[in-house]
């Protein structure tokens, strides 16, 4: 195929529920372990990729001319893509966030996934989905997961390229009315990078080898759950697997505390309302923000204790939501 003038694509984000934290592979975003998330429907990315005859690939971030650090990590991106198209042009990148950036949102799953999309697509290039996910992957590795919509599990892979890490759809999970209701605990990006908090707990955490110890139950925990469709026991898996691997980055030297007031606020609630006998549950990723998954008729009632928790500035509440798609190919 011929490369294409422009194409759109967009992605949700993913919350992972079973965490990862920690790589085999920098350079290639090779998990330690491997993960099982939700796809959402109300945040995520809207990217357009144009090659032209440009003197280098630019970058449009949020309506304002990307970061060099940006630009420059987008720009190896498409060079993959480049050499897998025999594709010598630059290009134009644009892109929407509906979520933060760098905050703790996942924005680089999103981002990425609807990138490896749009590129691809805009190169001549028309891969599988397996495909997708394994490209996107290297740019974030949360990425490989935004291909694909509602529970997604993403293997650990033994292969050293990478070829075999990479996310599948969990259909078991179709259909399940549930929400992710997102307390929002803070503005601004956070203070450290995933990937540069992931080296630092692995080189320098005592309790990183028994996190990474732990992944393989969780997530065997969690398809299960997920397949009895048992709320409870999949929120339990969530929480202990989040308080695990923020355990593990606490415990770094120096430490990675990622929590603020109102994130320990946020659980306070969580938990309150499942003492009084509301199934809710709450994750946190990279970052202070506070997921909380419950049951779609009870996320009105969540977000509303979530949003009197001192501290909380706002509440999302996301469905989940489909894989990675083109919306416009001119």
């Amino acid at each position: 195929m011929s490369a294409s003038s422009s194409v759109t694509a967009v992605a949700g984000t993913n919350i992972a529920l079973v965490k990862y934290w920690g790589k085999r592979d920098v350079g290639l975003n090779l998990p330690a372990t491997g993960s099982l998330s939700l796809t959402l429907d109300r945040l995520g990315t809207r990217t357009t990729v144009a090659f032209d005859d440009g003197e280098r690939d630019r970058m449009i971030l949020d309506g304002k001319p990307a970061g060099a650090a940006e630009t420059a990590r987008v720009s190896a991106f498409l060079d993959r893509v480049r050499a897998r198209a025999e594709l010598a042009r630059r290009a134009l990148v644009t892109s929407e966030n509906s979520v933060p950036t760098a905050a703790g949102l996942a924005s680089s799953a999103s981002g990425f996934a609807a990138l490896a999309l749009a590129a691809t697509r805009a190169a001549g290039l028309e891969l599988s989905s397996s495909e997708l996910s394994a490209l996107a992957r290297v740019g974030s590795g949360s990425a490989a997961r935004s291909i694909f919509g509602g529970f997604v599990e993403m293997a650990r892979g033994e292969r050293p390229d990478g070829a075999d890490a990479i996310a599948r759809p969990l259909p078991e999970g179709d259909g399940w009315d549930v929400r992710l209701v997102v307390a929002i605990t803070a503005s601004g990006p956070k203070a450290m990078g995933s990937t540069a908090a992931m080296t630092h707990t692995a080189r320098t955490s005592p309790y990183h080898e028994a996190w990474i110890a732990s992944v393989p139950g969780d997530i065997a925990a969690a398809r299960a759950a997920l397949a009895a469709r048992d709320l409870a026991a999949l929120g339990a898996v969530a929480e202990r697997s989040a308080l695990r691997m923020h355990a593990a980055a606490m415990a770094a030297d120096p430490a990675i505390i990622y929590w603020n007031p109102a994130t320990l606020a946020a659980i306070a609630a969580v938990r309150a309302l499942r003492a009084a006998g509301t199934l809710a549950f709450f994750t946190i990723d990279a970052g202070p923000h506070v997921k909380v998954l419950c049951r779609a008729a009870d996320a009105d009632a969540v977000a509303i204790a979530l949003r009197a928790a001192p501290g909380v500035s706002d509440c999302v509440i996301a469905a989940p939501g489909p894989g990675a798609r083109v919306v416009e190919n001119p």
